[in-house]
């Protein structure tokens, strides 16, 4: 695909470009010039005995919105782009149109959103005006993944449950939402050892959150566990530092089951949450920070 963007490229759609204008005019030169046939002013040809086809001329309307038309092409390929690689005069993008105005857009909203700066999670989470518009963001931009109830899906995190990979706080998610997150968890199925070694291991995952689990198994994959407690720790409890999940609280992300822990230890995982700082102002991101927060605080939500 890397050859349709070279130069010569450029210069093949100018040429058909332009090449079709020169065409257009010539057409009109040839079909406005009138040639008389026959004395009559037909072309010669009948039909059903009495009906004849005239040489009239274009009529006048027609050929001057035809050269209003070629004119107007000209112009706004000397303006806008659409000639090869040619910018035009005005350099003019739609990137650059829409990024106009987005800030304008935001311009017209900062009034809206001064009132939210400097509040914490906390006051905002009781501000109606303020949840109404973190909603809204959140509608607009999060519930693509997470759902409208934030309460995702599988591979998508839950906003509702308080389980925190990267922290809870209103500072990490709005870190989060500004940008983005990459989550790996690596193939870990040659460290660990045999396909038995590793189902074993997925046992042993299973009984730290208490779920249903083959406790014979479950302690022959105990010593195997070493090589994952290095991102998951010890314990199983994970690390918001880096972003591993907590293995011992029975949410899961990805799947539930020895056959789904088999697989993320076999093949892996890469996760992504996309950066917003592109999208969202950040008075906006404060404010959908906020949101986010308060759907994990139900004490705070009931208080509202």
């Amino acid at each position: 695909m890397s050859d349709f963007f070279n130069s010569g490229w450029s210069l093949y759609v100018a040429g058909i470009t332009i090449v079709s204008l020169v065409f257009c005019l010539v057409l009109l030169i040839i079909a406005s010039r009138r040639k008389v046939m026959a004395d009559d002013n037909t072309t010669g040809h009948v039909w059903d005995e009495d009906l004849r086809e005239l040489n009239n001329p274009l009529p006048r309307w027609w050929a001057g919105l035809f050269l209003v038309t070629v004119a107007f092409a000209v112009i706004y390929l000397a303006l806008y782009p659409g000639l090869g690689s040619n910018k035009g005069t005005l350099d003019w993008t739609s990137t650059g149109q829409h990024s106009a105005e987005m800030d304008k857009a935001r311009a017209q909203m900062a009034p809206l959103y001064a009132k939210f700066v400097g509040q914490s999670a906390e006051e905002l989470s009781k501000d109606p005006q303020a949840m109404a518009i973190g909603e809204r963001l959140f509608a607009n931009n999060c519930a693509q993944c997470h759902g409208a109830d934030a309460r995702g899906s599988k591979g998508f995190p839950n906003l509702t449950d308080n389980d925190w990979l990267h922290g809870g706080t209103l500072e990490k998610i709005k870190e989060t939402i500004t940008a983005g997150r990459v989550g790996n968890m690596a193939p870990m199925a040659a460290a660990v050892g045999t396909p038995e070694d590793v189902k074993n291991v997925a046992q042993y995952v299973l009984s730290l959150s208490g779920s249903p689990h083959n406790e014979v198994a479950a302690q022959l994959g105990k010593p195997k566990f070493v090589v994952c407690a290095a991102c998951h720790g010890p314990d199983g409890k994970g690390m918001q530092a880096i972003g591993s999940a907590n293995l011992t609280d029975k949410i899961w992300l990805h799947g539930y089951g020895e056959q789904a822990i088999v697989d993320m230890i076999n093949n892996g995982k890469v996760n992504i949450m996309p950066a917003q700082a592109a999208r969202l102002s950040p008075e906006q991101i404060h404010v959908l920070g906020a949101y986010v927060w308060s759907l994990s605080q139900t004490s705070t939500v009931a208080a509202r």
